[in-house]
């Protein structure tokens, strides 16, 4: 297992060097630059070169890539230019606000999507089975804010029980601890309703997929001749196998995490990551844009590993070699 972790771990380098290479061509082929997304009609030709000249915008491509990389091997990403701070200030002070709504949204839909796939695979076509099958193509078919500002309309405008966008109400930082809490709590509310909603439509189909093809299995039918109660059957041997391929989409949670959602977030007005990544791009913060999709890169390829682990270590059939 070891030298599995520590192989994994070496091909990650050549991986990492690519995607660097492959995100700043691609950055220095789109036209413009943070000089000219200002769209600053009193700036001059000299003064915009004196800009791009403090910016290093005007050093060859090759230059400022060897620049660029040197600087984040020693863990400075670069400043922001939108933003007049680092990099990793920037995603320190808003990653976290995305992880909260991405964390919890997470496991409710887990919780949810493996309850209705077992139930609806044990009891398929069955009124239930249809009814979450209905469900689940509502949830995949509807576009995120289309859903937010529905649910926007209907609990935070007509019946006021939520409020309309934020994280925080005005004053939040005189209130207590326990208030400012659940003051979040009630802010966060609809934005983790629908990424929960968006999330557990696909996944109900994964667990009711994996779960009709392991209730067919010799063992579950000889479980259930030896007498054993149908609730033992479900959750103690089907499920537990049918659990096992979905580790690997445990993986690839680990990115969305901390990625954000860009749409939700500008919904909602929710302060995260997501809705500071697009800004960036829309003003041509390279620093920024570049330096956080490395980290989501970094992110996914850690998580592709850790899958791949927690699958070997669930099943002793998969030996990592």
């Amino acid at each position: 297992m070891k030298q599995y972790i520590i192989r994994r771990l070496l091909q990650m380098i050549p991986t990492m060097i690519g995607i660097t290479i492959i995100l700043f061509a691609i950055t220095a082929l789109v036209p413009g630059d943070f000089i000219t997304s200002q769209q600053n009609p009193q700036m001059t030709e000299e003064r915009a070169a004196q800009l791009r000249a403090i910016y290093g915008l005007d050093k060859p491509i090759v230059e400022r890539y060897f620049t660029w990389v040197g600087n984040m091997l020693t863990g400075n990403m670069g400043e922001s230019l939108q933003h007049k701070r680092a990099v990793t200030d920037v995603i320190g002070d808003y990653v976290w606000n995305s992880f909260v709504i991405a964390f919890f949204s997470m496991i409710f839909s887990w919780i949810i999507a493996v309850f209705t796939g077992v139930f609806s695979a044990k009891f398929q076509y069955s009124f239930f089975d249809k009814i979450v099958t209905l469900f689940v193509f509502l949830c995949m078919s509807l576009p995120s804010f289309f859903i937010g500002l529905v649910l926007i309309k209907f609990l935070s405008v007509d019946l006021g029980w939520f409020p309309v966008g934020g994280m925080s109400s005005a004053g939040a930082s005189n209130m207590s601890t326990w208030d400012y809490l659940v003051d979040v709590i009630h802010h966060s509310f609809l934005p983790v309703l629908v990424l929960t909603m968006l999330s557990t439509g696909s996944l109900t189909r994964y667990f009711r997929t994996s779960m009709l093809e392991v209730i067919r299995q010799d063992y579950v039918r000889t479980a259930r001749a030896k007498g054993l109660k149908e609730r033992t059957v479900i959750f103690k041997h089907a499920l537990r196998n049918a659990l096992l391929p979905a580790i690997t989409i445990m993986g690839f949670e680990l990115p969305g995490l901390f990625g954000g959602a860009i749409i939700l977030e500008s919904v909602f007005v929710w302060p995260g990551v997501g809705q500071v990544y697009m800004e960036s791009i829309n003003m041509r913060d390279y620093p920024f844009m570049l330096g956080f999709t490395v980290f989501i890169s970094a992110l996914t390829l850690i998580g592709t590993l850790l899958s791949d682990v927690l699958y070997g270590t669930a099943d002793p059939r998969i030996r990592l070699k």
